[in-house]
């Protein structure tokens, strides 16, 4: 008999819970649907409603961030659950004293809390992994090759293909604008075509600068005597702020940059007007000021002397 209420009270349960979950799911659901492409891409920079993504990447680098914040909020609730479950059950209550029953092992629950993060890690380091050898890959034929610069403390941007080029200086304080501002048009601008498989050659005169472009949510090191490169396609039309990531000296706030995303019709006036400007060639790094360095090798005799 007794066999019998309890499985009537266990179908009763399960019926319960199957009702309680049709609401949650629901208001999942509602709660999904209703939210703006901020909210989906977790707040990220460079999504507006019914426009393209900012480049070919962008949406996957918000994946994996929007995702891996689900999977560790999830993890936060169920830990934050247990402990305030724990402390709410076993409290003393009135009249207890001394200490309850210690529990020295439980097998199941070692396991658990060592193979769950365990499974976590391995998890967050595959995406990632996936994530970065796609972004990471450079085209096998660029439409169109940029060569940045970075020094203390501006950019120079080479045009490889269209042989020009641009000099930038440092941000410039605005005497005529407000407090802290800068000159906007001396500020050195990146000027790529929508739509075209650019790569970007990074270099770097003197010391670490990082070239981050804000909205496409990706920056990468620039490193003296080594090169680095950023493939990308850039997707919607625009003006896009860039600065250096990198702590590279006294001006490092200064060292800002602009990339407009145009039209190739666009793009093909402004090489021409580079051209226009006197502004053929490239610029090389024979400033770069690591040459002259002292070497690393042992001084010889005559050195000595």
């Amino acid at each position: 008999m007794s066999s019998r209420l309890t499985e009537r009270l266990l179908v009763r349960k399960n019926h319960r819970l199957r009702w309680a979950a049709i609401p949650i799911a629901a208001s999942l659901v509602l709660v999904l649907a209703g939210c703006s492409q901020a909210q989906l891409h977790g707040y990220l920079p460079g999504f507006i409603e019914g426009e393209p993504a900012v480049t070919n990447q962008t949406e996957r680098i918000s994946g994996l961030w929007t995702t891996s914040w689900i999977v560790l909020m999830i993890v936060g609730l169920i830990t934050w659950g247990l402990t305030i479950w724990a402390v709410v059950v076993y409290r003393r209550r009135k009249g207890q004293t001394g200490l309850p029953v210690q529990l020295r092992y439980n097998m199941p629950i070692e396991i658990f809390y060592t193979v769950v993060p365990l499974i976590l890690v391995v998890g967050f380091f595959a995406f990632t992994a996936r994530d970065q050898s796609e972004i990471e890959a450079r085209f096998d034929e660029p439409e169109v090759k940029v060569q940045v610069i970075g020094k203390q403390w501006a950019w120079d941007f080479n045009y490889i293909d269209e042989d020009v080029y641009t000099a930038g200086i440092q941000g410039q304080p605005d005497v005529e604008g407000p407090a802290g501002s800068l000159v906007q048009s001396e500020i050195p601008t990146l000027v790529l075509p929508v739509g075209k498989k650019v790569e970007l050659t990074l270099d770097a005169r003197d010391v670490i600068h990082s070239f981050w472009v804000v909205d496409f949510l990706y920056k990468k090191d620039m490193i003296p005597g080594k090169t680095n490169y950023m493939s990308i396609i850039p997707e919607r039309i625009g003006t896009y702020s860039g600065k250096c990531a990198e702590l590279c000296g006294e001006y490092h706030s200064l060292m800002l940059f602009k990339v407009e995303v145009v039209s190739e019709a666009d793009y093909e006036s402004y090489i021409d007007s580079l051209r226009a400007a006197g502004n053929e060639g490239q610029l090389g790094l024979e400033y770069e000021r690591n040459q002259n360095l002292p070497g690393t090798s042992a001084p010889t005799e005559q050195e000595g002397n």
